[in-house]
């Protein structure tokens, strides 16, 4: 069945029955969840974070941005992934990204760098050397300078398709965004999240790729209710399932 198809008929049962069939073959199914764009502690990250439970999250924080008083806010469940340096768009034409291909690699590294140097300054060893991109988007050229500053693992959507030849051990993405961006920036869709989830799940395993984890995107900052909702079912319906695991990305870094 073509994924679009898949996707209007898919419900929690048929979740169940896949992550059922990845116990079968005696496999977990990881799990992991990515959040964007955070600066400060405001009500929706509180909110996020209740929600978690203690369910680990990798929170994408904006270097510059971030506010001092941000690292108090996170519990010990949530760990720190650089995003980006200002998340300002620097593509002359085309989709947005903060390092599209041509800018200056004197620049772009003098950034990174001090954006890896905030972020260990406010919150030490949580700060991990994942790099996601603004947008989900960086140049090939600029995956040398990400390792020889020290960042160990990209986080991107499509990172094995827009960066041909990229070591699949350095890749850390996210699969399944929950945000409708086309449209009004709400929750994408109970069938489509489910769909998504549940061929990418079917698809691995039939492959017997059962290593990569399965990323979960979110945006505390334009998260509505009906994207709380669904994230909470998730949990609840996962959490006590015994073919899963949500991991945090400390474990993930190998």
């Amino acid at each position: 069945m073509p994924p679009s198809e898949a996707a209007k008929t898919c419900g929690w049962a048929d979740l169940v029955e896949e992550l059922d069939r990845w116990a079968a073959t005696g496999n977990i199914a990881t799990f992991w969840w990515r959040d964007d764009d955070a600066v400060r502690p405001t009500a929706s990250l509180a909110d996020m974070l209740r929600l978690a439970a203690g369910t680990p999250i990798g929170l994408a924080v904006i270097p510059a941005l971030a506010q001092p008083e941000l690292a108090a806010a996170l519990p010990s469940t949530v760990t720190v992934l650089q995003h980006g340096w200002r998340h300002v768009n620097h593509a002359v034409a085309g989709k947005k990204s903060e390092y599209p291909p041509g800018r200056s690699p004197v620049l772009v590294a003098a950034e990174i760098g001090a954006g890896m140097a905030l972020q260990r300054s406010q919150f030490g060893t949580r700060a991990l050397p994942i790099f996601v991109p603004p947008w989900n988007r960086i140049a090939a050229e600029f995956l040398p300078l990400l390792r020889a500053l020290g960042l160990t693992k990209v986080s991107g959507m499509t990172s094995r398709q827009v960066l041909p030849g990229t070591v699949s051990s350095v890749i850390l993405d996210v699969h399944v965004d929950l945000t409708a961006w086309r449209q009004d920036r709400g929750f994408v869709g109970t069938e489509p999240a489910l769909g998504e989830i549940v061929r990418r799940l079917g698809a691995a395993r039939q492959a017997q790729h059962y290593g990569e984890p399965l990323g979960i995107l979110t945006h505390h900052l334009i998260m509505d209710d009906l994207t709380r909702g669904f994230l909470d079912r998730l949990l609840s319906v996962t959490r006590r399932h015994p073919g899963v695991l949500w991991a945090a990305p400390t474990e993930l870094m190998a």
